[in-house]
């Protein structure tokens, strides 16, 4: 088996924001739409079959209708298993020609970093409501471009944080909102893995615009502001590679310290040299562990008062039905660009802090 995240994040649950905060109205998913929301997969590798796919036919109101890829083996392979039609498959050459397809609603976007802004744009173009894959860019600049251009085409654009979704992750957003343990003091999360395939897309920086930093500390980043409701006002970092050889164009592992409003302080940590994932929340009365935190489930945690017990669910069909709800209801996306844009600002800072060795001031607009 190849030593790729997703098989990581696979192992370890074997063993093992910008947006208001989430209400009861939104753990009530999956909300019945009057018909489903027909969605294209952009990229077939291992998230989106063995993840995205597999949640899309697990909602309630989506289905999978249309694919787009550069590998014709796939073509045929997805085509046979999903029953689509051949109208509905595209490559990344005549990907364009989705404007005049009527049966296509969403286009999800599950490519390399750096190819999410220009397929995004593309879809736009195209008139199709889009949402794309975490970090949803490699810059900010890009992030804003996003954005703007899907507003001024009039789709939707949403972000693929999945755990805003589920019911552990909101949890951990009530509990801030109604403070049963009082103020957020501490937050402490940690999301690394062995990332040892020196081909791999994420191992070069054209394809991912950075390491670990990008692929799972914003697991991490976004953690910290929805644990803490708030966005943060300033950073410091350290960045360390323990084999340089290795990671050569970039980082191996990031540490930092964002400082929230309330005087709150947040502890990050990601890495590509070793193994780790959890989340910790310090109160004034209290603390929350969640580990796993991050991957695709069962998540596992507890509170001083005891285990949190909380239903286990799909995550990612959780998050296609939320995104079907939003989409076909003409409701706003839990999960927008603007939740993307705000992580990204934060990455730009988290590794400028880290190569000038000075605290940087974070301006969340």
């Amino acid at each position: 088996m190849k030593n790729t995240r997703r098989n990581f994040l696979k192992k370890i649950s074997v063993a093992g924001i910008l947006t208001p905060l989430i209400t009861e109205k939104a753990l009530a998913y999956p909300v019945i739409t009057e018909r489903k929301l027909r969605v294209a997969l952009c990229g077939l590798g291992s998230y989106a079959t063995n993840q995205l796919a597999p949640g899309i036919e697990k909602s309630k109101n989506c289905e999978l209708v249309g694919i787009v890829t550069g590998t014709p083996e796939k073509a045929a392979k997805w085509k046979e298993k999903y029953k689509l039609q051949d109208k509905n498959i595209y490559n990344y050459e005549n990907f364009d020609q989705i404007a005049t397809n009527p049966d296509i609603d969403v286009v999800y976007i599950v490519l390399p970093n750096s190819m999410h802004a220009d397929f995004v744009i593309r879809t736009a173009k195209a008139g199709k409501h889009v949402i794309t894959e975490k970090p949803m860019s490699i810059s900010v600049k890009e992030a804003k471009e996003m954005i703007e251009f899907c507003q001024k085409a009039g789709v939707k654009l949403g972000v693929g944080y999945r755990l805003h979704y589920e019911p552990f992750t909101q949890e951990i957003m009530r509990l801030v909102k109604d403070k049963d343990f009082g103020k957020v003091k501490f937050v402490e999360t940690k999301f690394a893995w062995r990332n040892r395939n020196p081909n791999a897309w994420r191992m070069q920086n054209k394809y991912s615009g950075g390491g670990a930093l990008m692929d799972v500390g914003i697991y991490c980043i976004n953690a910290s502001r929805y644990a803490t409701g708030e966005e943060p006002i300033s950073v410091t970092a350290q960045a360390v590679k323990t084999e340089p050889e290795m990671y050569r164009d970039i980082e191996e592992t990031i540490l930092w310290q964002l400082k929230f409003p309330s005087g709150a302080v947040a502890s990050g940590m990601s890495s590509y040299a070793t193994n780790a994932q959890k989340l910790s929340i310090h109160y004034e009365n209290g603390g929350l562990d969640l580990a796993p935190a991050y991957d695709y489930g069962p998540l596992k945690g507890s509170t001083n008062k005891g285990p949190l017990e909380m239903p286990v669910v799909h995550h990612q069909a959780y998050q296609m039905d939320g995104f079907a709800d939003a989409i076909l209801n003409n409701k706003p996306i839990l999960t927008p660009g603007e939740e993307g844009l705000k992580d990204m600002i934060i990455i730009e800072a988290i590794k400028k802090a880290a190569k000038t060795g000075k605290e940087v001031k974070i301006n969340i607009l």
